[in-house]
């Protein structure tokens, strides 16, 4: 009889302290540090749109087509390479805490509507609009460091125009473009100024470019 009363007793005491651990445990528990919320990564892009202006009634309607790239860049990772270090220049790295708000591909083509827009019509490439069609491939749009502090952002476009017609396509001229711009910061915000910058001289040589080309027959 005795050792029952023991084991009861011993029962009792084993339930009421496991209910005061727990209970030290919830108190505990509230008492953790929640975890952080993850960071978003700052975005950037080529800064407002360039100045509209109303393009000349004269001037002949052009079809441009979306800047095509590599898959290196066509993402929304902004790129930097290490040109110092070993292997740097074929090893493309992305900013881990910054992003482009679109693909450069998108960026660029977007820049190009906004300038060529002010010079003459610009339509959609299908539509049997326009007598000249302007394709581009982005072939590189990258901070480039040449040292620990030092880089610069560096735009490269190879552009092809030509005559669209039922039967065939003619060239009318191909160019490549490139531009270097010193980035202010050796960071993300720093290589985004510098690639607005070079990407704006890039544009403005394609367009000057294509409206010195002689029209289509």
């Amino acid at each position: 009889m005795n050792d029952m009363k023991t084991i009861a007793a011993c029962a009792r005491q084993t339930w009421a302290g496991s209910v005061f651990c727990l209970g030290l445990l919830a108190l505990g528990g509230c008492a953790l540090p929640l975890p952080d919320k993850p960071t978003r990564p700052e975005p950037y892009d080529l800064g407002p749109p360039l100045a509209a202006a109303a393009a000349p009634a004269s001037a002949s309607p052009l079809a441009l087509q979306r800047v095509e790239a590599s898959a290196a860049i066509d993402g929304t990772a902004i790129v930097y390479r290490l040109l110092y270090a070993a292997d740097g220049a074929q090893q493309p790295r992305p900013y881990a805490q910054a992003r482009w708000v679109m693909s450069p591909p998108q960026l660029v083509t977007q820049r190009l509507r906004e300038a060529l827009t002010a010079t003459r019509p610009v339509v959609e490439p299908g539509l049997g609009l326009a007598g000249v069609a302007l394709g581009a491939e982005l072939q590189e749009f990258a901070q480039n460091f040449s040292a620990p502090g030092t880089s610069e952002g560096v735009v490269q476009l190879r552009v092809t125009v030509t005559a669209p017609s039922a039967a065939s396509e003619r060239l009318l001229g191909q160019r490549s473009f490139v531009a270097r711009k010193p980035a202010p910061s050796a960071d993300a915000a720093g290589g985004a100024q510098a690639l607005r910058q070079a990407t704006d001289e890039v544009v403005a040589q394609v367009v000057a470019w294509v409206n010195g080309l002689p029209a289509p027959r």
